[in-house]
């Protein structure tokens, strides 16, 4: 069979094509009268914001406690796979790649900008003021904290649950299966993924132009003779695309996984730098206490809408943020999601949550209260002025102040490149297998169409209104996602409800697996089998004699009862199945797999080993429909096969009664031991 990655084309039609021609349709409507497209762009922005603003509020905080509540629930103890998945990547190469696709660019962007800009023009108070600056810290830990992490764990984690425990598509649409079951394939889940391809790519096409305004002001100042303005811009976009194709064609592995943590080591390094050239004591200090100054106030702010006080604050900051985040999540969701198959919710919830947030702080405590104390404590208020007229040269202003600003205002703008690179070639991965129906492995070529189109939008964007209408289009396809983002939670929790029947059928009062045949020499056979340690040969011959025989057995007498029963074998596994087949619910399945593992020091307890022994070992392990079950049956005789069997059924029976619906369980395509993740 060939593989997915050599087919022409993986498309899928019907999310493709509306998805291209309304991307076509604003690119072309735009240059044709940037002018006007302009006007539409503001006043859609207005509209939206004075509309929706309590909206974006309203489920950014119930994203918040969702995901946090399932978290610490007994669900999270489920993995996003079988029950014996580890985690494809290590936690820092795990976090290297989320850290890069989330936001880094936004870091660098904000990191010192919103600071003094709260600190100049507070939402509410004197501005100028120790007050001030003490609530200029706490609006960028809110804006840049827990609840942008929850936008993105949330969808993260329907995805990697839906796909890699239950075998549904790497799409959007996955997370209505249990509200509306095989018509995700349909017209409903077409149009879900056709709104996530949108609103991920205007929140793309938001960074990038956020990027490329950064660089042009880097460039600026290291090299005053290039001027900034939109032309400049757009030949960065131009430029920065080229490489964001070559890291796209390079793949994940090869491509994404190293750009982030070349990503992640020069941010590190800059942090180090600006952290022992500043103010330390007073970085730690701050740091210290805005976590708890954000903590303590999270509730009122994250309810805060200035229903007292109208302004404009609220939509060019707080909505904005979201908005832009909202939009961001289908792809920053969808990739975190690629790269955390086999951890348990709880891992993947804290892990998303709170470590990047904790960073997060860390930044801004270092970027921002070291811009505050130059301006509060050694008199630099032009720095104020200079980011008020422009917000892209702010970290570079705040260079000046520090040594060696060439030198580190260069790896900034490098920084910032491979952060562009990062963020274009991740989202065309991600917008690729949205258009593909949940596809992983795609051809080439779309890829390169994707991340094509990506620069493409970001600079007609900016053609026709600068960074506004990059913000207004943000927070406009922010919207229906917002709607899909809550009907993907509802139909996790009713997953996870259905999970917890099944976990509750695995308890059902049915006799212990050890004692299906109790006799006298019942406790020499249980320890002969936990002091031994078979080799391979004989697990492969006990599989294909006494297992073999016992499933027959029990294949038998159902089929006498006209039940749809059948055993296979995968000799190059090796592995035996014993499958019970029923119309409209998911199959029982009972495997014996031959699983090595190491000797344990145990072992060899009375002798020393020699050189020439085997290290390993082999164990004949129960496998079922969720995934291994992590104990050993060889050594059982055929009768206490046939029962364990018969234990393991009559618990699949009482799930399929009891439980509320039905899920596919197909995960045999994310199963490390059957299909390991190909490497590009």
């Amino acid at each position: 069979m060939e593989k997915p990655s050599h087919r022409q084309s993986t498309v899928l039609v019907p999310v493709f094509v509306p998805a291209v021609v309304v991307i076509v349709l604003l690119v072309l409507g735009t240059v044709s009268n940037p002018q006007l497209a302009g006007e539409v762009f503001s006043s859609s922005l207005s509209y939206v914001t004075r509309s929706f603003g309590w909206f974006y509020m309203l489920s950014v905080a119930l994203f918040l406690l969702f995901i946090v509540g399932v978290a610490l629930s007994p669900w999270g103890r489920i993995k996003l796979g079988p029950d014996h998945a580890e985690p494809q990547y290590s936690f820092p190469a795990w976090f290297a790649m989320l850290f890069s696709a989330g936001y880094g660019i936004a870091l660098l962007f904000f990191g010192v900008a919103e600071p003094v800009l709260h600190y100049s023009s507070p939402p509410q108070g004197a501005a100028l003021t120790v007050d001030s600056a003490r609530q200029a810290m706490q609006i960028a830990f809110f804006h840049w904290g827990f609840h942008i992490w929850a936008i993105y764990g949330l969808v993260g984690l329907v995805l990697a649950y839906f796909a890699f425990r239950h075998g549904l598509p790497l799409s959007i649409r996955s997370a209505l299966y249990p509200l509306i079951g095989d018509r995700i394939y349909g017209p409903i889940g077409h149009a879900v993924d056709v709104f996530a391809i949108l609103g991920t790519m205007f929140g793309i096409a938001t960074t990038l132009g956020l990027s490329v305004a950064q660089i042009n002001a880097g460039l600026h100042y290291l090299w005053p003779e290039i001027p900034i303005g939109s032309t400049v811009q757009v030949i960065a976009i131009v430029i920065i695309s080229c490489l964001a194709i070559l890291s796209v064609v390079a793949g994940m592995d090869k491509g994404v996984k190293r750009l982030s943590i070349l990503n992640m080591t020069l941010a590190i390094a800059l942090m180090i730098f600006v952290f022992l050239a500043g103010p330390s004591i007073h970085i730690l200090e701050s740091f210290l206490q805005n976590t708890g100054s954000y903590l303590n106030h999270i509730v009122e702010r994250t309810f805060n809408l200035q229903a007292y006080s109208r302004s404009d604050w609220i939509g060019n900051w707080t909505l904005f943020i979201f908005g832009w985040t909202i939009a961001w999540a289908p792809f920053v969701g969808l990739f975190i999601a690629k790269i955390s198959r086999g951890r348990t919710i709880r891992q993947f919830v804290l892990g998303v949550l709170f470590v990047p947030s904790m960073f997060t702080f860390l930044w801004f405590s270092i970027f921002g209260d070291t811009a505050l104390h130059l301006i509060m404590n050694e008199g630099y208020e032009a720095l104020i002025h200079q980011v008020q007229a422009d917000h892209t040269i702010a970290l570079f202003q705040l260079y000046e102040h520090l040594p060696f600003s060439s030198i580190v205002s260069l790896i900034t703008v490098f920084l910032i490149i491979t952060f562009f690179v990062t963020s274009s070639d991740s989202g065309s991965l991600v917008i690729d297998s949205l258009a593909s129906g949940g596809s992983i492995h795609t051809p080439v070529w779309q890829r390169v169409f994707w991340a094509s189109a990506e620069g493409i939008v970001a600079s007609t964007l900016l053609l026709a209104g600068g960074l506004s209408a990059l913000q207004t289009m943000s927070i406009i396809s922010a919207l229906p996602f917002a709607l899909i983002m809550i009907a993907s939670a509802v139909g996790l929790w009713r997953a996870l409800i259905i999970e917890s029947h099944r976990h509750d059928s695995l308890r059902v009062g049915v006799q212990s697996r050890f004692t299906g045949v109790a006799g006298p020499e019942l406790w020499r056979q249980r320890l002969k089998t936990l002091i031994s340690f078979p080799r391979r040969e004989d697990v492969e011959t006990f599989i294909n004699t006494t297992v073999r025989d016992a499933m027959s057995w029990v294949e038998g007498e159902l089929r006498r009862e006209n039940w749809r029963t059948s055993v296979t074998d995968d000799p190059a596994m090796p592995r035996i199945c014993l499958e019970v087949q029923r119309q409209g619910d998911v199959n029982f399945i009972y495997e014996i797999r031959l699983v090595e593992h190491e000797l344990p020091g145990y072992a060899y307890p009375e002798m020393r080993r020699e050189e020439s022994d085997d290290l390993h070992y082999c164990r004949a392990e129960v496998f079922l429909r969720r995934g291994g079950q992590s104990y050993d049956i060889y050594g059982f005789n055929k009768h206490e096969i046939a029962t364990d069997i018969l234990d393991h059924f009559e618990k699949y029976l009482h799930f399929v009664h009891v439980s509320p619906g039905h899920l596919p369980w197909e995960m045999d395509e994310h199963d490390d031991m059957l299909a390991p993740p190909e490497q590009d």
